[in-house]
């Protein structure tokens, strides 16, 4: 549970430090990188949940 919240908190950070960046310039390049690195926390969050779930489904047969 402690590296879910490291990755989510550095998740944020990206996402937060791109998307000031782009305010701050203008640039797109920052703009899109803000995107995918949501993109790609969105998908880490969703792998990190399926195995909980999975855990909880064969935890009993265990």
């Amino acid at each position: 549970m402690l590296i879910m919240r490291f990755l989510l908190l550095l998740a944020v950070f990206a996402v937060g430090g791109a998307v000031v960046l782009w305010l701050l310039t203008g640039n797109p390049r920052y703009k899109s990188w803000a995107w995918k690195a949501f993109r790609i926390a969105v998908v880490v969050l969703f792998v990190f949940l399926a195995l909980f779930a999975i855990e909880r489904v064969l935890a009993p047969l265990g």
